[in-house]
């Protein structure tokens, strides 16, 4: 196991060496993940591990794709979608155009699920999704769009107590244990990295979701990315976080209007 004073130094090694920032990082998840890479990899001790980290770029570029990943699935929190379904698209749909920022996207299955939506609300054809994630290794596995088609029964149901009419196996191809969803969805999305912790906005959006990523970092760190948020989301935009996140403490919130029940929230001026 590793200590929080070596935790520490690698943090501050992986700053010095590579340029990469882990400083704000929630320090109880971080450890763990980093643990977890340590006795996979079966290091005898911890000056083993951090020489493996500074004078191997391949194994530092595996091991942060292994610290960034964040698990993800379809329609997760289907009350959520509803809302979504019910409350948001209704009130994007009178605009020429609709752009939505899926930040820390992950492995894309919730992009995917944002995408059968706005087809079935008949807005995919004037809707981009710009999805993003700081992890290169998923957004390999989000651009396909091909999932295990074992989750395919959970994600069903799940999409169903989302509101969801269709017949959801219509959206992918089964074929040797995987699901290869539809062309047509994917036509509509931009895959691309992008650091949260680093960069900065690229384009004014309607909706913007960002959705049990915020959980990993420290309070400077939250605030830093709801700003972010707020410079990149347009007047009577929507902003939808995860179930244990909040903009509370990070910004004015005479600025938003939370709706009922779900984290979302409205910017109104």
């Amino acid at each position: 196991m590793i200590e929080d004073i070596e935790l520490e130094t690698l943090i501050n090694d992986i700053y010095e060496y590579y340029g990469f920032d882990f400083g704000s990082y929630s320090r109880a998840s971080l450890k763990r993940r980093v643990n977890r890479i340590y006795q996979l990899d079966g290091f005898k001790n911890f000056y083993e591990f951090l020489s493996k980290v500074r004078y191997d770029p391949e194994y530092y570029k595996n091991m942060i794709d292994e610290i960034t990943v964040n698990v993800t699935e379809m329609f997760r929190d289907p009350a959520f979608y509803k809302v979504v379904r019910n409350e948001i698209l209704p009130q994007l749909a009178p605009k020429p155009f609709i752009r939505l920022w899926h930040a820390g996207c992950s492995t894309g299955e919730e992009v995917y699920s944002m995408a059968i939506m706005l087809r079935e609300a008949g807005l995919l054809h004037k809707s981009i999704i710009y999805a993003t994630d700081i992890n290169s290794k998923v957004l390999e596995t989000a651009k396909k769009g091909i999932f295990p088609l074992r989750m395919m029964k959970e994600y069903s149901e799940n999409y169903r107590d989302s509101g969801g009419q269709e017949d959801f196996s219509s959206y992918y191809i089964a074929n040797y244990g995987i699901a290869k969803f539809n062309e047509e969805l994917a036509e509509k999305m931009v895959f691309s990295q992008h650091n949260l912790v680093s960069d900065n906005s690229f384009n004014e959006f309607d909706f913007i979701l960002c959705r049990n990523v915020l959980i990993y970092f420290d309070n400077n760190l939250q605030k830093r990315v709801i700003n972010l948020f707020d410079e990149s989301l347009s007047i009577l935009g929507f902003l939808a976080l995860g179930t244990k996140e909040t903009i509370k403490y990070s910004i004015s919130t005479t600025k938003y209007k939370q709706l009922e029940k779900e984290k979302v929230w409205r910017k109104i001026k």
